[in-house]
Formats: structure tokens, C-alpha cells, sequence
């Protein structure tokens, strides 16, 4: 089946459209990749999508809009990857949309809202729509968050040692070698936000970690994000922009660091991530990371993540290169899993472009959807059972019945 997958992250800088052939092989699924087209959003209705999140209010008008004009720029998105990447022969399109709140209270999801109307894609493409992934396994009591946990259970399985992946997007996750998955806390999130405000709008994020390349790690600021409960919570656990936005950033740099410099702050958040990626990966005990997203465009925070999982010795000498001091380690998820070096690389160097893994995982979640078959894995995001994701938008020729697979695939074969 040819499927392609639509994501925007909590970035909200970009709609991805991946591309794929999936074929179920016995117990393993095939994914050949056919490509990726991103497209930005148009600046208006940037703005507009940034001044509706939290910590902003807004109106049941302004969502209808931006429901609606998501859905269109989803759907142009669509219609040019099955021209561009399928010749027009696309079968499935499945859509993420764009996340615009997760309702978490004391540890639990009691819901989420993902936006961008799926029947303008299925209108202007044709095409049937798998669509709202996340609400059914919050449903059954999960987190409903991290849902790339089982494509990278598939796709890792039968690695050597005990790989863990890692998606470096707005917000940072992992998916542990036991299966478990959870948001570590901000990869672009709070950066962006520092950049964007600091620039007055010229800059939106620190393009190839520039800024934070010329600044040095405060101290002080460091400790005191690090000190953030969320840090502390068990997994399965999920974050986002509710907690991780420009009101939270400045309420710290309030308590006396509103005159460091932009460059300085910039390198404090990305150490701020790496650090607490580093620590969420020891604690998992992972022999290596595979990481893919945005972030890993960002030659700074990799050197500064590689650096931290490093030994001790390593990771000093790191900071003093960046400027030194940054603190002691805190508050990053419990630091299990000793010392010693834990290799970086990225999907790239396994086959998978890691701009369009996101993407290629939710073509793959839609595809298990219309076969009948469970996206989730409980324990990655705590729910009670496995669950059949999505809800469907029928296509022109109605609705997909490829009949249910014989055997639930459990590898992932990313081919040629």
C-alpha cells in the first residue's frame, strides 16, 4: 500500500509529507521510502496558530479557523507529495495534524487536541484519512504520547546492544530498549521561544546552533532549570508547550537573568536539553542513541549531547569548551545506567531520514490502522491494552478494506 504520512510537531514550523510503499512480509513490514516534501506554513496563519497556544487563550471562532485553514495547508501538502512522490497513485493518507493542547494534570492525559480538519485533505486528495491518532490510547488510560514508540520498537529490533531512539523536535522523547517511551522535556521548545523573543521576531530558532555556539552556559540559570518537577516524574510521562513556552522562560529569567545576553541564554537552553536527554538516556540504560528530528540539524546541541554521554572526565572538558561552569548534573530522570560512553548517530546513518522519520512513522501507524491492527504498545505510553489508533475519512472510493493482516508484523525492514 502507498501511504503518506503528514506530521507538524510542536514546532508548528513546518508540514512534513513522507512518502512510502508498506508491505506487510510475514512478520515483518517493508518500508520503502519514496520521499519527502516540507512545506512552511504560511506566515499569517503562523502567527496566528502561535498566538492561540498556551499559555495564550483564545476562542472556539479562532480554532474553527484554524482547524479549518490547517486542514487546508494539510491538504495541499497531501496533493502535491502523491503528485511529487507517488506519480498520483497514493492509496492512504495519514494525517497527525497539529497539536494544540495536551491536557495533563498531576501526571495524567485526560486529553489532547490535534487540529487540521481531515475532510479537506480527503476532499482534495481523494484519498481516505487516518487521522486522530492519539485520543484512543488515552482512553484506555495511556499517555497517548510518545506514538513513534512502537515503529521504533520495530525498526530497532535485533540491533546489537540495547539501542534507544530519540526525536528532537519541539519537545524531546525517547523510546527506551524496554520499550518504554516518554518525553524527556524541551529539545527546540524553550530555545525557540528565547530566539524568536529575543531577535523581536527576525530569528525563529538558532539556525545550526550559531548563537549558542558564540555563548557560554550560565551557571546559575541551568540549576534552576534543572530544578523543574518534570524532570523528577517516572514514565511513562508527557510535556509540551503547555509547560515549555516563552511565560515560563521569562518567569526564570526573572529571578535575576534578564540582562544575559541572548548568545548566553541560547547556550544554556541547548545545554539545558542535552543535559537532560543524556540523563533520561542513562537512565534507561541504552548502549547507544539513534537520533532523528530537527535538533539534529543543530551541530551545537550534538556536540553538547554527544559530549554528555561521555564519561564524567569527557563531559567537563565539554562545558569548559562552551564556555564552562554550567552546574551540577540535576533533576534529569535518575541518571542510572553508569558511566562510560553511549554513542550518537543519527536515523541517516541507518537508512531513515531522520527530517522525515516522524512522518514515515505515522504512514506506518495509518497503515496498521486500516488493517486492523494496534499502534500502540502499553508499555510505552502506560495504557491499560494495545488499541487500533485513528479515526477514518473516507476518500472518494469510500474507505480502504485491505482485510486484517494474518500476523501482526513486529520488524521493520527500511528497504533500499
Amino acid at each position: 500500500m502507498r501511504v503518506i504520512g503528514l506530521m507538524s510537531g510542536t514546532s508548528y514550523d513546518a508540514i512534513d509529507a513522507a512518502a512510502a510503499d508498506l508491505t506487510i512480509d510475514g512478520d515483518r513490514l517493508l518500508l520503502s521510502p519514496l520521499g519527502l516534501i516540507s512545506r512552511g506554513y504560511d506566515p499569517e496563519l503562523q502567527r496566528s496558530l502561535a498566538a492561540a497556544l498556551p499559555p495564550a487563550t483564545t476562542s472556539l471562532a479562532e480554532v474553527c479557523r484554524l482547524d479549518t485553514l490547517i486542514g487546508r495547508a494539510f491538504a495541499a501538502a497531501a496533493v502535491e507529495a502523491d503528485r511529487e512522490l507517488c506519480d498520483g497513485r497514493a492509496e492512504l493518507v495519514a494525517s497527525h495534524g497539529q497539536t494544540v493542547y495536551h491536557w495533563v494534570e498531576d501526571g495524567q492525559v485526560h486529553g489532547t487536541l490535534q487540529i487540521g480538519q481531515p475532510a479537506w485533505i480527503a476532499e482534495a486528495s481523494g484519498l481516505p484519512v487516518v487521522a486522530d491518532f492519539r485520543p484512543r490510547d488515552i482512553a484506555a488510560g495511556g499517555q497517548g504520547a510518545p506514538l513513534v514508540s512502537l515503529f521504533d520498537q520495530m525498526w530497532l529490533r535485533g540491533r546489537p546492544g540495547a539501542p534507544a531512539a530519540l526525536n528532537l523536535g519541539g519537545i524531546a522523547n525517547i523510546t527506551a530498549p524496554d520499550g518504554t517511551a516518554f518525553d524527556t522535556g524541551p529539545a527546540g521548545a524553550l530555545l525557540d521561544a528565547a530566539v524568536h523573543d529575543g531577535t523581536s521576531g527576525r530569528l525563529t530558532h538558532d539556525q545550526d546552533g550559531a548563537l549558542a555556539a558564540r555563548g557560554r552556559p550560565d551557571a546559575g540559570l541551568l540549576e534552576l532549570l534543572l530544578a523543574e518537577p518534570y524532570y523528577a516524574l517516572p514514565a511513562p510521562k508527557t510535556t509540551g508547550k503547555e509547560l515549555f513556552h516563552l511565560t515560563y522562560l521569562r518567569a526564570a529569567l526573572a529571578r535575576g537573568y534578564e540582562q544575559l545576553p541572548l548568545e548566553d541564554l541560547a547556550a544554556t537552553l541547548t545545554l539545558l536539553t542535552a543535559r537532560t536527554v543524556a540523563d533520561a538516556v542513562r537512565s534507561v540504560r541504552a548502549s547507544e542513541v539513534v537520533a532523528s528530528g530537527g535538533g539534529t540539524r543543530n551541530p551545537t546541541l550534538m556536540r553538547l549531547l554527544r559530549a554528555e554521554l561521555d564519561d564524567g572526565a569527557a563531559r567537563g572538558g565539554a562545558e569548559g569548551t562552551s564556555g564552562g561552569g554550567a552546574g551540577s548534573r540535576s533533576g534529569g530522570g535518575g541518571g542510572g545506567g553508569g558511566g562510560g560512553r553511549i554513542p550518537v548517530r543519527t536515523s541517516d546513518e541507518l537508512g531513515l531520514p531522520s527530517a522525515a522519520k516522524e512522518a514515515y512513522a505515522f504512514a506506518v501507524l495509518g497503515f496498521l490502522t486500516v488493517h486492523g491492527l494496534a499502534g500502540t504498545v502499553p508499555a510505552s505510553t502506560g495504557a491499560r491494552h494495545p488499541s487500533v489508533l485513528g479515526s477514518i475519512t473516507p476518500g472518494r472510493r469510500g474507505v480502504p478494506s485491505p482485510g486484517p493482516a494474518a500476523v501482526a508484523p513486529v520488524r521493520l525492514v527500511v528497504a533500499g
